[in-house]
């Protein structure tokens, strides 16, 4: 069974305590309880107006895409990786109601001796291309360059990052100081196939792909691509699932393909709900690492989150938890579950943002409710239990 131990076995950990410990003194920025940490107009020092800088990646999702290019050739899985880096840092900034103009530097570390010129220049160009899409859709990003280091003595394949920042004002933020009971939420679809993506999307994100990698795929890929691993993993831990990258699944996506579907943006429907709904709108997380309990490090108050309406999770989470046996409290924890993007608003407005991410051919529903209570606490209510967190 995939439990807590055998997660962290893994060297990963699906809440980042320790990060959070570190950073527990820091300064909290201008408003503390939003998505992203908002700084002061540090350039031109107008007090209308607030800096974003964030930095994100696409984690261990660049060891699945080394072993799908290895094994198959196909090397455009490496636009993907450059996908998720973006996304997982335009998509935070999201949560504050920044929506552009955005500036992004790349940064690639990576072992020559295993990752090709030929590589590098499809996550770089593929970074261009995905800029030049979301242009078309109102989203403008300037791509500022970033650096490219040859540290083989320190990863073993390679690793994306990214850098994205932005000045808006003030007026403009969503903090998540308005979140109350009385609230109800709507989740956004991670699955599917949105009117600006190319392909279906198995709803994957860049979230506890170290842990579906493992239990999903099959032992033999250790052997055969050892550098796509920690050589001090027990080996217990390591590849031990049934499947093979090329394996069919009851989508139109291999196995591989699944797992390394590029993490979806929602910046073109948020653009478009914060430029209608703006003043209805109390929160915006999204549910990436901690799942369907992110939301509880954002609550502003002693709060309730009830979900009892969730979307029913796309094939690619029951393919991960039946390989891995995993108690389904934990999956909700660990990952999206088909619903990476939820917004905090009254009934009126949810039924607006569920017509307008309908528009984009995204799912959504109104999945649930804040209550008053005396603690913090999520409350998921599925079909396959309910689950508390606190």
């Amino acid at each position: 069974m995939a439990d807590n131990n055998r997660y962290n076995l893994r060297g990963v950990s699906a809440q980042k305590e320790e990060v959070h410990q570190a950073v527990a003194k820091l300064d909290k920025g201008l408003y503390p309880n939003a998505f992203c940490k908002v700084y002061p107009d540090y350039w031109a020092g107008d007090e209308a107006y607030c800096n974003l800088l964030h930095a994100d990646g696409a984690g261990t999702k660049s060891s699945l895409a080394y072993l799908y290019w290895k094994e198959t050739g196909d090397i455009s899985v490496w636009k993907g990786i450059a996908v998720d880096a973006i996304v997982m840092n335009i998509d935070d900034l999201l949560c504050v109601g920044a929506t552009g103009p955005f500036t992004y530097s790349s940064t690639i570390g990576r072992n020559k001796n295993l990752i090709p010129g030929e590589v590098i220049s499809e996550i770089i160009n593929g970074t261009q291309a995905y800029f030049d899409n979301l242009q078309q859709f109102g989203i403008e990003v300037k791509f500022l360059g970033g650096e490219t280091a040859d540290v083989g003595d320190l990863v073993r394949t390679i690793i994306v990052d990214g850098t994205m920042a932005c000045r808006m004002r003030r007026d403009k933020l969503v903090t998540t100081e308005k979140m109350q009971a009385g609230d109800v939420v709507v989740s956004l679809a991670s699955y599917g196939k949105a009117t600006y993506e190319d392909e279906y999307n198995s709803g994957m994100g860049s979230n506890g792909l170290t842990s579906a990698r493992h239990e999903v795929l099959k032992k033999e890929y250790a052997t055969k691509y050892p550098e796509s691993i920690d050589p001090n993993l027990p080996d217990e831990v390591v590849y031990n699932g049934t499947h093979g990258l090329t394996d069919s699944t009851p989508t139109e996506l291999n196995v591989g393909k699944m797992l390394l579907s590029p993490t979806r943006t929602y910046a073109p429907v948020v653009l478009q709900i914060l430029n209608n709904h703006f003043d209805k709108i109390h929160g915006i997380i999204h549910c990436s690492g901690g799942g369907q309990s992110k939301c509880l490090h954002y609550l502003p108050q002693p709060l309730r989150v009830v979900k009892d309406n969730l979307l029913d999770a796309p094939p690619l989470f029951n393919i991960i938890q039946e390989s891995a046996g995993t108690d389904w409290k934990e999956m909700y924890q660990v990952f999206n579950m088909g619903q990476r993007l939820e917004i905090y608003t009254d009934k009126e407005t949810a039924a607006a943002i569920v017509e307008i991410a309908n528009s984009f051919n995204i799912d959504a529903t109104i999945s649930g409710r804040v209550e008053t209570a005396d603690k913090k606490e999520v409350v998921i209510e599925s079909k396959h239990g309910s689950f508390s967190y606190t």
